[in-house]
């Protein structure tokens, strides 16, 4: 079988030691170092192989088939060596050793006089060799202060840990840790609640090294690897035992080290996951909680049934201004601060190297918006709707009280008019009074053909109503059905009454010409003035002052045939001063009352009278309002002429609002948006219903919310870039050098730079990207940095993001895992999992927790209850890359 040279102190760089601390080449070693050097030796191989859940009792036995020996050095090294051979025969073991010692030269070690056979044959002095090789090599050449070997290393760690205590002198492994202070020491150091070191004597050794030994079992994990009594009863302690004892404490002490360097580091990235997904939680709530207000919203702003009553109407209105007023303007204010939420985010998402933040399906700020336009919408729909309801019921209540004031006059004028028209007192009437009666009748068809209009306009009114959906429109129909039934009745009395009087007329002869022509003019006469009457007291409601000039020229027009009126009275009445002339001068027997008509002179004069009294009064109704019009007019004047100075001023703010681009302007936004009240200064009396319906009105609101929206967002976008500043460690003259930089070569004011602008912009800043096939190149990898979609042009964020990772370094994912593998102890050079003890002993409570909830449990070789994998660790499951 080969022999492998073993020189671990070849005297090159790399040496272990020097020379005078070889291993005893003659095979010679004293009984007493053997003896610590074995349990020593045992111990250590033991603390390491009880990770893989065995152990060895006799250092020179137990290695022989080499497989313990394999296992010992894929545990130390956390690499896999070649598959071991399971024979049991002599040959199969000097395999797995020769595999062993293969794996030991391949870490740059040269064996010297050892070889595979003096192994298997239980050979204690080159066991004792090979192990002492194998802990130089993996437990103290790693050692290094200050450059210095490892040996002067691990020797020069003692010397300033053991320093400001008196008594210890540490010069060496051997006789300076006799009286076991040095141990103690060193624990006390790291250590200070497991050992009162103010108690301990430098005359007590024994006390001293039991001490310090079985407080670093109990509580360091460190296995007792020397008796007290084998250091004090002799007088030069084996070196190499101590330095590997010692080798142990210091692992023990700058693990703990290197665990809280690396706690604090998980801890940061940690600290930014919890903040980052509470930004996400607080966005997914806002979105939800403003997209659940525009789900119940839409639906009231679309419901288009009308109301039966002008105050119900009014009532929607009101409550469609408090919706304006009071519910919107907080749901504007929630919609730009989910954008500037949205955009927070992502800026310290993108500044962590962290993955877009991507809302749940529904919720992004486009969905937000699409439903923000769907609301608007609808809102101008109602609004518009709710003006034309207003104008219909304005129109219906107008047509309904005209209705009943022409069925009333109507029904009056009809009251007994079929009794009437029933009387048979023509049977037993004189020729003289059957003549009366005939004329009285004809008089009575001629009043009856003058009220036809009425009926005509009654049912004309009523089928506008129906027409219009007046919501009484039955019992307006029952009504005019009544009047118009009642009408076919007279129109059938008054037919059968004609047709008897006529066959009566032959046998009568007599008639008073003077009382029929009286009936006659007087009865057209009294309708038209009833009819002025009802038109004089009619009501009018006008919008506009053409409509009231239309009014008040139709007025004019029927003053203007008053003359002619009284004419006709005058007329009439002569009629009657004549019959009375006629009756005093014949005595003439006429029961004192006109028989063919009920109408007399007093109520033709008082009728004329009112007549004349309401004239006036309707000249004055048409003047008020007249005057009110104008007022109105001059008051949509007024509004269109404020509004339409502060739509100006709205575009001038959000022209400036957007030319807010250094840091310096960020409190001048503040202030911008601070000063500007949500109240314009355009008189409250030019916003009444009438006024803000004028075509003189200009549309400020959309402007408005506009102006608050670009403000807000350039708020957010100015403290992205404070943020992008801070998070990247740039300076404020930095940033303002490239602010600088970035808008002297944006001459169009774009917010872009194109290739070759972007090119001059870096050269201004310093960098050598010349015209030659390296500058090139340079830039081309440049542009694939800032510009990966190849758009052609270079956002002023995308240049900041360059020159931030130009200059700025962040945790890597490489460096996270590396920290959860020092937390993890030595298992995780060969395991990746990490239990949930180490991670609270480590880490604080909340992010421990934080970690242990995300994390996925071990299922991988050896699997151990309460481990969990931490390549499943919510750092390790992004992209890898900066974190």
């Amino acid at each position: 079988m080969p022999n492998f040279d073993m020189d671990p102190y070849d005297g090159d760089e790399n040496n272990y030691m020097h020379q005078e601390d070889d291993w005893d080449r003659d095979m010679l070693l004293d009984p007493a170092w053997e003896k610590q050097q074995r349990k020593t030796f045992t111990a250590w191989c033991n603390s390491h192989l009880r990770k893989a859940g065995t152990q060895i009792e006799n250092i020179e036995e137990d290695f022989r088939d080499g497989l313990k020996l394999m296992l010992l050095l894929e545990v130390i090294s956390g690499e896999r060596l070649a598959k071991p051979e399971r024979g049991k025969m002599r040959v199969h073991k000097i395999s797995n050793v020769n595999k062993a010692l293969h794996y030991i030269t391949s870490k740059g070690v040269k064996l010297v006089s050892i070889g595979a056979e003096e192994i298997v044959d239980g050979n204690a002095k080159m066991t004792l060799g090979m192990i002492w090789t194998i802990i130089l090599r993996f437990a103290i050449q790693d050692i290094s202060v200050e450059e210095t070997s490892a040996k002067e290393g691990l020797l020069l760690w003692c010397q300033r840990k053991t320093a400001p205590y008196k008594n210890v002198n540490i010069q060496n492994f051997h006789i300076s840790w006799k009286d076991g202070l040095g141990f103690c020491a060193l624990i006390h150091r790291h250590r200070p609640e497991l050992i009162d070191y103010g108690k301990l004597r430098k005359d007590d050794p024994m006390t001293n090294l039991n001490t310090a030994f079985d407080v670093a079992e109990k509580y360091l994990d460190i296995p007792k690897m020397l008796d007290a009594e084998d250091i004090v009863g002799t007088a030069r302690p084996d070196q190499k035992a101590i330095m590997t004892y010692v080798s142990s404490f210091y692992h023990a002490f700058s693990g703990a080290q290197k665990a809280e360097t690396a706690a604090n580091r998980i801890c940061k990235v940690l600290a930014v996951n919890q903040e980052n997904e509470q930004l996400m939680e607080d966005y997914e709530k806002l979105a939800s909680d403003l997209l659940e207000w525009i789900r119940r919203t839409i639906p009231w702003l679309e419901n288009r049934a009308p109301e039966n009553t002008m105050q119900a109407m009014q009532q929607k209105l009101e409550d469609f201004r408090d919706y304006r007023r009071q519910h919107k303007p907080p749901k504007v204010q929630e919609k730009c601060q989910l954008e500037i939420n949205f955009n927070t985010l992502q800026t310290k998402l993108r500044l962590s190297n962290r993955p877009a933040f991507m809302p749940s399906e529904g919720k992004m700020v486009s969905d937000v918006s699409n439903a923000w336009g769907g609301l608007e919408g609808a809102e101008k729909g109602y609004e518009e709707w709710l003006l034309n309801e207003i104008r219909r019921l304005e129109r219906l209540d107008h047509l309904a009280e005209k209705f009943r004031q022409k069925a009333t006059i109507h029904e009056a004028w009809t009251e007994g008019k079929e009794e009437m028209l029933q009387a048979r007192d023509f049977e037993t009437a004189s020729l003289s009074d059957i003549k009366a009666l005939l004329k009285k009748h004809e008089a009575f068809e001629s009043d009856l053909a003058a009220h036809q209009d009425r009926v005509e306009q009654i049912a004309a009114i009523a089928q506008e109503l129906n027409e219009l959906d007046y919501y009484d429109s039955p019992s307006v129909n029952a009504r005019c059905q009544r009047i118009c039934d009642q009408w076919d009745a007279l129109g059938g009395l008054t037919q059968q009454r004609s047709e008897a009087l006529q066959r009566t007329e032959k046998l009568l002869e007599t008639i008073d010409q003077l009382y029929l022509e009286f009936a006659k003019r007087a009865a057209p006469f009294n309708n038209w003035m009833e009819g002025a009457m009802e038109d004089l007291q009619d009501t009018f409601i006008v919008h506009t002052i053409e409509e009231i000039q239309g009014l008040s020229t139709a007025h004019e027009q029927f003053k203007a045939t008053l003359p002619e009126a009284d004419k006709e009275r005058g007329a009439i009445l002569g009629i009657h001063n004549e019959i009375a002339k006629i009756v005093a001068t014949y005595h003439v027997n006429m029961a004192g009352t006109n028989p063919y008509t009920t109408i007399n002179p007093q109520e033709i004069n008082a009728k004329w009278d009112k007549v004349r009294q309401l004239v006036p009064q309707r000249d004055q109704a048409l003047i008020e309002e007249h005057a009110r019009q104008q007022n109105n007019e001059r008051l949509r004047r007024q509004f269109a002429n404020q509004a339409n100075v502060i739509g100006p001023w709205i575009q001038t703010k959000m022209e400036n609002t957007a030319a807010l681009e250094h840091e310096q302007l960020f409190h001048e936004a503040v202030t911008t948006a601070a000063c500007v009240g949500l109240r314009t200064t355009i008189d409250p009396k030019c916003l009444t219903a009438p006024v803000i319906r004028s075509a003189y009105s200009t549309h400020i609101r959309v402007g408005w919310e506009q102006l608050l929206t670009t403000i807000a967002r350039t708020i957010n976008e100015i403290e992205n870039q404070i943020l992008t500043r801070d998070a990247k460690g740039i300076s404020q003259d930095q940033m303002n050098e490239f602010r600088a930089s970035f808008n002297h070569f944006d001459r169009d004011h774009s917010g872009t730079l194109g290739a070759e602008e972007f090119k001059a912009c870096l050269i201004s800043l310093g960098y050598d990207i010349a015209n030659d096939a390296q500058g090139e190149a340079e830039f081309a990898r440049i542009m694939s940095i800032v510009d990966p979609n190849r758009v052609g042009v270079v956002t002023f964020q995308a240049f900041i993001d360059f020159m931030s990772r130009e200059t700025a370094d962040t945790d890597t994912a490489d460096q996270v895992m590396a920290s959860f593998k020092v937390l993890a102890g030595d298992k995780g050079n060969l395991l990746n999992y990490i239990l949930a003890d180490e991670l609270r002993r480590e880490l604080p409570p909340d992010q421990a927790e934080y970690c242990i909830a995300r994390m996925a449990p071990y299922t991988g070789p050896d699997a151990v209850h309460g481990a969990l994998d931490y390549m499943s660790s919510p750092l390790h499951s992004m992209e890898r890359g900066d974190l």
